[in-house]
């Protein structure tokens, strides 16, 4: 969700190990030759007929080592015939991190990515992130319809061709999101995701239009918001397995009893080490997905 260098993590350049290209930003070419990787310290290591990626910076220097790129029969298993998929939403279904991009129109968005670089990879509370960030720029509602029209959401490559696809699976597509419900209600709508199925915090304005604050009440709001969000959609529509998708810490906290039965790490956009190793299964680009569900 935040930008990598703020973060602290290096951009790197991956490709799994399948007859297509994988995707990270930045994009560069290197190519697959002879079930080898050529380029910049990548290398694959066959382990039980399993294959492990390990990743590296530009310059070279190591920054992961991934054995679970491969999903296991257990985990296509629950992604094909699960009930339910929740996506996050910044640098999952969108490239960009809607608040950073907010705060940048607003004139401080370097300020506000070193606190969302803090508080997506889980060092700091979320809702004392969120607040923190919005009290940086206190964004008035014309701001906020100025951005929405001058800056349409980026959706990243394959994510229409997904949903579309779960959805003709009869499988149900949720958003469930720390960003805000104005600017995730056109990412919706493209998709074709009814707004009942929207799970994000609410931006609050005066009768000027003043900026208020955001709806504390919504689970979203504060840390573990997300893996309160889907117990109450697995408890609401009675469904026994559901994943999530997503690239940060909130994201895997969704997985827990009761919650997301299954976490898929998309770092497609972001990595982040702590948070890809511990995903059962690692993406780079929603092709695998696609091309998982048969």
């Amino acid at each position: 969700m935040e930008g990598l260098v703020s973060s602290g993590i290096n951009t790197v350049r991956v490709f799994s190990i399948t007859n297509h290209q994988s995707r990270f930003l930045p994009s560069s070419t290197l190519h697959l030759r002879n079930n080898s990787l050529c380029g910049f310290g990548i290398g694959v290591e066959k382990k039980n007929k399993q294959c492990s990626v390990v990743a590296a910076s530009v310059g070279g220097s190591k920054v992961g080592h991934f054995e679970n790129t491969l999903p296991s029969k257990e985990v296509l298993e629950l992604w094909r015939n699960g009930d339910a998929v929740c996506f996050d939403v910044d640098s999952t279904v969108c490239l960009d991190e809607g608040i950073d991009e907010l705060a940048e129109f607003c004139g401080a968005g370097k300020a506000v990515a070193e606190w969302t670089a803090r508080a997506m990879g889980g060092s700091v509370p979320f809702e004392e992130a969120l607040a923190a960030r919005l009290s940086l720029f206190n964004p008035s509602l014309s701001q906020l319809q100025n951005f929405l029209e001058q800056k349409p959401p980026r959706l990243s490559p394959g994510i229409e061709e997904l949903v579309q696809k779960l959805k003709a699976n009869g499988i149900v597509v949720y958003l469930i999101s720390g960003g805000f419900r104005q600017m995730i209600n056109p990412v919706a709508s493209i998709l074709g995701i009814p707004q009942e199925n929207i799970f994000a915090n609410q931006l609050l304005f005066g009768s000027s239009g003043e900026f208020l604050g955001f709806d504390k009440n919504e689970p979203t709001s504060r840390s573990g918001g997300k893996a309160v969000a889907v117990q109450q959609i697995k408890k609401a529509n009675g469904f026994k397995t559901l994943t999530m998708v997503g690239d940060g810490a909130t994201d895997f906290e969704a997985r827990k009893p009761g919650g997301a039965d299954m976490f898929v790490c998309y770092a497609g956009v972001q990595l982040r080490e702590s948070v890809a190793a511990k995903a059962d299964w690692l993406v780079f680009n929603f092709k695998d997905l696609i091309n998982s569900l048969g």
